[in-house]
């Protein structure tokens, strides 16, 4: 358990793939209202499959720490595959166990992937 721990504190203290992707053909940006937390998810699609992937965002340590382990694990995995992704995919990266509040921010970052994969590009102003 100490050890999924470490690890969400080295993702939220050294995050993987942060910073904006030039020329994605992905983006979503998603905020948690209760919280604050924000991700935005920058995706290359090629031959179907995650190229590339990153985020930029705010907020605790559970949110940006899962956005970092997601887009680490996303890399060359399958769109379609990735649209089958749910809460348990999410819950088994983290490794440890998440209340229901801790929840929605742990989540956030699935939320802009699933909405970016479905085609909802929008971009906020």
């Amino acid at each position: 358990m100490d050890l999924f721990r470490e690890a969400i504190i080295d993702h939220y203290k050294h995050p993987r793939h942060k910073g904006k992707l030039a020329d994605a053909d992905v983006h979503r940006h998603e905020t948690n209202p209760f919280c604050g937390d924000e991700v935005t998810i920058f995706l290359k699609i090629a031959d179907d499959k995650v190229a590339d992937a990153s985020f930029e965002g705010r907020g605790c340590a559970i949110s940006q720490a899962c956005a970092s382990m997601i887009m680490e694990e996303i890399i060359g995995m399958q769109v379609a595959d990735l649209r089958q992704w749910g809460k348990e995919d999410v819950l088994e990266l983290l490794g440890i166990e998440i209340g229901p509040v801790r929840l929605k921010c742990a989540l956030l970052p699935l939320k802009a992937l699933k909405a970016g994969l479905y085609g909802l590009t929008e971009w906020p102003e």
